[in-house]
């Protein structure tokens, strides 16, 4: 039990930490990797973790259908399906965005999970917020007409309960470097819908662990800071946690976000390939390629020292190399590694 929740106990955990020598030696720092690709069931990923909670909440609740939002190659909506068919549930995705014409990715694996996916077109002038908040209790009301009770889980499961995974697996780093001379070190994890960052940041400060987080966002926020202290609150009010934070004690990085979400991007591409090429470890274009380079440009302008100690969270998301954007890039560029006799 974690701040008096339960949650199902589907991960093999720890995930391990380990120590990247090759990248190391050229960046001149330390250099380690906090392996959560390596989770279980479809693939894995971060979202899991949170989704350990989030499970047992819905059980709890007597749920039948996992629903969740995101986008139309959503890592989370993958996950939340693969959860529910693991627990006799249905899972159902619901995505504002534009269907690529193919099931490729992340939509590929949703089809073969046997997963609902409900795609809608953006809308000009209207937020996404708007429109989900349209399309939703419509959903939602054709399930339960045939008997459904919907547990809907928001986007990245980043909510108050979803934040409880990464609480627990920033104890988790902790109690792996104890004893290594890793203390003090700096943890870089990806910031999308904030809900990994906000769990990590929660059992950091609560937990007085001594590890550094610094977030590398990898979308447009308008105040991040704003919106990670109002976010820290929530999750302060609702399990009654002592730390009150401060905008200063958040360390959130927005140079590297490429000016968009999930956008084509070279240098991304390019440290997908140096990952690749010196580790052997598959990142992905939207999220932890995206961070990587951040973190491979923080070195070089001097912002990460020589010799400091880093450990970099996967939060995996392999299938996003597929999705068919990103896919022709990569097959343009790669494509002179292939020689057909």
């Amino acid at each position: 039990m974690l701040l008096n929740h339960e949650k199902e106990n589907f991960l093999h955990l720890p995930t391990p930490i380990e120590y990247l020598p090759r990248i190391s030696e050229d960046l001149g720092i330390e250099l380690y990797i906090k392996r959560d690709d390596l989770t279980p069931l479809a693939m894995g990923g971060n979202k899991l973790r949170k989704l350990e909670y989030l499970l047992r909440d819905a059980m709890d609740n007597k749920a039948t259908m996992l629903l969740t939002v995101g986008g139309v190659q959503t890592n989370h909506g993958r996950l939340t399906c693969a959860v529910a068919n693991k627990y006799g549930l249905k899972g159902a995705i619901v995505s504002i965005g534009k269907y690529p014409g193919e099931l490729s990715a992340n939509l590929l694996l949703d089809g073969i999970m046997g997963s609902d996916v409900w795609i809608k077109a953006p809308e000009a002038g209207v937020s996404d917020n708007k429109v989900y908040d349209r399309i939703l209790p419509e959903i939602i009301a054709s399930y339960e007409d045939k008997g459904e009770k919907v547990y809907f889980i928001p986007m990245g499961g980043s909510n108050e309960i979803g934040a409880l995974g990464y609480y627990e697996c920033a104890m988790e780093i902790a109690g792996q470097i104890r004893g290594t001379g890793l203390e003090g070190c700096r943890l870089i994890s990806t910031v999308g819908s904030m809900g990994t960052y906000m769990g990590l940041f929660a059992g950091i400060a609560n937990e007085d662990l001594p590890i550094h987080l610094t977030g590398i966002s990898i979308l447009l926020y308008d105040d991040i800071v704003k919106h990670a202290l109002d976010y820290y609150e929530r999750v302060a009010d609702f399990f009654g946690l002592s730390f009150a934070a401060d905008p200063k004690d958040f360390d959130l990085v927005t140079d590297y976000d490429r000016g968009a979400y999930n956008n084509p991007c070279k240098e991304v591409r390019d440290s997908i390939y140096y990952m690749a090429e010196k580790e052997a470890i598959i990142l992905d274009p939207c999220y932890t390629g995206k961070a990587f380079a951040g973190l491979v440009e923080m070195v070089r302008e001097g912002r990460i020292k020589k010799g400091e100690k880093v450990i970099f969270l996967h939060t995996g998301g392999a299938p996003g190399i597929c999705t068919p954007h990103h896919r022709v890039e990569i097959e343009a560029e790669r494509e002179k590694f292939i020689h057909v006799l």
